[in-house]
């Protein structure tokens, strides 16, 4: 098969479509033949030398996928081969095949396509395992989700409008402010010329920042709030006030999703397929697609996710 391999760590240029050899399936895993993966900024992240792949997993890119399956391992059960699946995956997802723990494969939901469908596993289950099993919002409470036009923000936008939050998002200007309230933004707030602290107190915080936001964040948290940290984009430190996280009787989550244990992240995927798959076949959360291209193309994709001028999910497809 072919996958996109990265031959030094730097820019998009360094990602290359080689020939390497077909995954097996151990026992418990499937191998999926891809219909098409999606880029996300944890890519980008190991392309620069920045995350290093876990233990056992694949040292190719791409955390999610949609395809169909093309060999069973033993022990596996409830899936066949020629069954349409997306899946959660540590790595491997930028190539023609991949081999899947069967506890992280999910259904593609009703009305969804195939290729579309590679949009979902990542993005979901970061932000259910996030904003709902951790952060615990809840009906009535206040949500601010920094980033609201990526491909996180856009599905946290409409999960926790789903839930019956009012939801608050920080983006890059008028376009995509204009498309967050689309999707179920209360308010929209141009991190260019506004700030968010003057539009508290936030319930929860989904931060994608890190680096200066914590102590901005912290200071804009509501009574009993909760801070979930997932990405470093503006650095690993900041300031704390440790004061007013006391006083506030706030906390402060630091999660990824990637290196969990493989029976962690299976009950998060199993959780998102009975909550949030409801809530996509009944057109409550929608898929914002960028851009599809060619899984050949990586190179470009890395390249428009660099830019940060898309909005929503940037696709590769095999085929």
């Amino acid at each position: 098969m072919k996958a996109i391999s990265i031959k030094e760590p730097g820019g998009p240029e360094v990602l290359e479509w080689i020939e390497v050899e077909d995954p097996l399936p151990a026992a418990g895993e499937v191998v999926v033949d891809v219909a098409a993966s999606a880029v996300n900024r944890a890519d980008v992240a190991q392309r620069m030398g920045r995350y290093p792949v876990p233990p056992g997993a694949s040292p190719y890119l791409g955390l999610e996928v949609s395809g169909r399956i093309s060999a069973v391992g033993e022990g596996v059960t409830g899936w066949q081969v020629g069954n349409e699946v997306c899946a959660l995956l540590a790595g491997g997802g930028y190539a023609q095949k991949v081999a899947v723990p069967a506890g992280l494969l999910l259904t593609v939901p009703r009305g969804i396509g195939l290729v579309e469908a590679a949009a979902l596993p990542e993005a979901v289950t970061t932000v259910w395992s996030n904003i709902v099993m951790t952060g615990k919002l809840i009906e009535g409470e206040t949500f601010l989700m920094h980033g609201g036009a990526g491909g996180i923000g856009t599905f946290a936008i409409q999960i926790a409008k789903a839930i019956g939050a009012r939801v608050v998002t920080t983006v890059g200007g008028p376009e995509k402010a204009a498309r967050a309230r689309e999707l179920g933004a209360d308010l929209a707030i141009d991190y260019r010329t506004q700030d968010f602290t003057e539009h508290g107190p936030y319930d929860v915080i989904l931060d994608v920042i890190g680096g200066q936001y914590l102590e901005r964040n912290v200071r804009s948290l509501a009574t009993d709030g909760r801070l979930v940290v997932i990405g470093m984009q503006d650095g690993l430190k900041g300031q704390l006030n440790l004061g007013e996280l006391v006083f506030k009787r706030a906390s402060i989550h630091g999660t990824t999703l990637r290196s969990r244990p493989v029976a962690q992240k299976a009950a998060i995927v199993a959780e998102v397929q009975n909550e949030v798959w409801p809530l996509i076949e009944n057109g409550a959360v929608q898929l914002v697609i960028d851009q599809i291209l060619p899984m050949a193309e990586a190179a470009e994709a890395h390249r428009l996710l660099d830019l940060g001028q898309h909005i929503g999910k940037i696709l590769l497809v095999n085929g």
